[in-house]
């Protein structure tokens, strides 16, 4: 007979899923009640009738069961997270989904006492006649405040569902159809409540309802019992003592790690000389975070991606051996035995690491800082570039590392055109567009566009020189330049408009790219370009290429990675 250890049952996969689990079924239920209130809308009575169904799901004993011990399961998860975590250092988003997630109780226990507790306990019949002219007429504080928890519990879980989903390959396809309906559940869901709460103000739709006499004397008897009051009050005051005791308990046990793990820490040290102190159990990325260090983690650091993975060096025998999934993560791809993952590494002692990806420092314009135009026609030069052989570079290789590769690539780009003083017109896949000429002559155009193609080889050089032993094929880019009219404007449709270029140039440079690639070289630039740059091609290749929709062949420079890095200095 087979067993299964403790630690086996209660790993932090299996906690995780037992997190999410409970907050789906939570989910669900939220997704099915909000639903409910939008019926509102038609009628009340409508209202009530889709409440049969609602309450045939969930008010059974196994509903109740799921549902109840979901919410527990969850809360005790969350408030186990919230004293997991050695840093509460996060992003925004998960800041906000554990600030929104420990309002909810504090804004719905009152309404699950009034209708929930009170139903079952009590006899008392919730049905939406009830409960909306309690919130909408007798206490519209109370209304409110429901409103807001509607608020605050749908925030919850639409980001909860997104960092759940975020990294599954269909998702972008579907986010737009999720956004709507994360935005059409609330406000039909509060739009209903508001019409029904109309409506049962109205002192018309007040004489014509009939009430039951046992609905009336059922309701009548619990208002009027003091006993059950009492009771209720009793209910209430343990349920929010609990929740609040919990909440404590959490915040004195971390204090009290805190106080305990100033006396025993480690020390990690980085190449740069910077040694940064945490507690013992702290992860390096935790380390470098609380440091100010940069360090990249593009899933979050949880495990899903090599981005923050460090080089030991030292001894790293005498480490935590990694667990199952960065072991999985490290093998993808193909790392040594002295690499990690920081932020799964937790070392039980003093360590020396070497971030192997660095952060770049990317410069940032202000939205719409460029010059924009209706559209006249410029004579302009137009850069693109574009990596060679993607495809087989990327094909083994995670997709987070992807996503850090074309990030350091763009920035290279980014950063180059704008020294040289063009403008970023767009990304496309991996290839970048760029536009030199807009406020100066076309001599001082074509210079900047070569100046920009050399410092962006000459990066792409130093990328590929740090990510040799990442890549199954060396990383190398074509470059194509082009001067001559083009039409310059703002284009595109509603928001989402930019300026950009079209035109006879824009589609030349486009070949001469495409044309890098072929002659296996770094740079190609057309005749008109190395005319008025004034630029030095003595050595370099020229040949004659035909371009399509151009009934002459165009004379074209071809430069060679060796040379393309140097700036092509101007004739005398």
């Amino acid at each position: 007979m087979t067993t299964v250890s403790a630690t086996g049952i209660f790993s932090e996969r299996t906690i995780r899923r037992a997190r999410l689990g409970s907050g789906l079924v939570i989910f669900i239920f939220v997704v099915l009640h909000l639903s409910n209130h939008a019926i509102g809308l038609i009628s009340v009575a409508a209202a009530d009738k889709a409440a049969h169904l609602f309450l045939a799901i969930w008010r059974n004993p196994l509903g109740t069961t799921v549902f109840y011990s979901s919410v527990l399961i969850h809360i005790a998860l969350v408030l186990r997270a919230i004293y997991m975590r050695r840093s509460l250092v996060m992003p925004k988003g998960e800041m906000a989904q554990i600030v929104l997630g420990l309002m909810i109780p504090l804004l719905l226990l009152d309404h699950v006492i009034g209708t929930r507790i009170a139903h079952e306990f009590y006899g008392y019949i919730d049905d939406y006649e009830t409960v909306v002219s309690s919130l909408w007429i007798r206490s519209p504080a109370n209304g409110a405040r429901q409103a807001l928890a509607v608020v605050a519990v749908w925030i919850h879980g639409c980001i909860g569902i997104h960092f759940w989903l975020r990294y599954r390959s269909w998702y972008p396809d579907f986010a737009p159809l999720m956004l709507a309906l994360a935005i059409l559940v609330p406000v039909l869901s509060l739009l209903g409540f508001v019409e029904m709460g109309r409506t049962l103000a109205d002192p018309s739709y007040q004489q014509s309802m009939t009430v039951s006499a046992y609905k009336e004397g059922v309701n009548t008897r619990y208002a009027s019992n003091p006993e059950v009051h009492r009771q209720v009050a009793m209910i209430r005051a343990g349920l929010y003592g609990a929740f609040s005791a919990s909440l404590l308990i959490v915040v004195v046990a971390r204090a009290r790690r805190k106080l305990k793990e100033r006396l025993d820490q480690v020390a990690v040290n980085y190449p740069g000389g910077e040694v940064i102190r945490v507690p013992r159990g702290f992860s390096v990325l935790e380390a470098s975070r609380l440091g100010g260090l940069p360090h990249y983690a593009v899933c979050g650091g949880k495990g899903q991606c090599s981005t923050c993975r460090v080089q030991i060096l030292g001894d790293y025998e005498s480490l935590p051996a990694p667990d199952k999934m960065e072991q999985t993560t490290l093998r993808r791809i193909n790392a040594g035995p002295d690499v990690r993952l920081a932020c799964q590494l937790r070392p039980n002692g003093n360590v020396a690491v070497a971030p192997l990806l660095v952060p770049a420092i990317e410069a940032a314009l202000p939205a719409n800082s460029q010059e924009t135009s209706p559209g006249r026609e410029r004579e302009i030069a137009v850069l693109f570039v574009d990596i060679r052989h993607f495809t087989t570079l990327t094909e083994t290789r995670l997709p987070f590392d992807v996503v850090f590769l074309l990030n350091r690539y763009f920035a290279i780009i980014g950063k180059a055109v704008e020294q040289s003083g063009g403008r970023l017109d767009k990304f496309i896949g991996d290839g970048a567009m760029a536009l030199f000429g807009l406020n100066t002559a076309p001599e001082e155009a074509c210079r900047q566009a070569l100046n920009a193609a050399a410092a962006i080889v000459a990066e792409i050089e130093k990328l590929a020189a740090e990510l040799a032993d990442e890549l199954a094929l060396p990383l190398r880019i074509a470059i194509g330049i082009h001067t001559g009219p083009a039409v310059v404007g703002t284009m595109g449709y509603g928001r989402v408009r930019s300026m950009t270029a079209i035109g006879d140039t824009v589609n030349v440079a486009s070949r001469l790219e495409s044309a890098a690639k072929e002659f296996e070289a770094a740079i190609v630039i057309s005749e008109p370009v190395a005319s008025l740059s004034g630029a030095n091609l003595a050595g370099i290749e020229s040949r004659e290429i035909s371009v399509r929709g151009r009934a002459l062949p165009l004379k074209v420079y071809v430069i060679p990675r060796e040379k393309a890095a140097e700036p092509l200095e101007g004739k005398a």
